[in-house]
C-alpha cells in the first residue's frame, strides 16, 4: 500500500470528503506511476480520481464495526512515536 495513504475508517469525526479524495488521488498516482499526468492523459487521470473517490466514499459509508472510533490526535501521536523509535540513531 502507498505509505502516504492513511487509514480513514472508524475515526471521530469521520473522514472528510477531502481526505477521501486525497487518498484516491494518491492511489491513482501510484497506479499510473505519475504524480502529474500528461495533457493526453489528464482527462482519464482526473476521471479515475473522481471514480475512486466515489467508490471509496461508498465503502467508508458501508463499513461497520463494533470497535469504538479512534481519536485522530492519539493515532498521530502513536505514529510519531513509532517513527521516532524506527529512525532513532543506534
Amino acid at each position: 500500500m502507498c505509505r502516504s495513504i492513511k487509514t480513514l475508517f472508524n475515526f471521530a469525526p469521520p473522514a472528510s470528503d477531502a481526505e477521501v479524495r486525497a487518498a484516491a488521488l494518491q492511489f491513482v498516482r501510484k497506479l499510473s506511476g505519475t504524480s502529474a499526468p500528461s495533457k493526453a492523459n489528464e482527462e482519464v487521470f482526473n476521471r479515475a480520481v473522481e471514480d475512486i473517490t466515489e467508490v471509496a466514499r461508498r465503502l467508508m459509508d458501508s463499513l461497520v464495526t463494533t470497535a469504538p472510533p479512534r481519536n485522530r490526535d492519539m493515532e498521530a501521536m502513536k505514529a510519531k512515536l513509532r517513527s521516532a523509535k524506527r529512525f532513532a540513531p543506534r
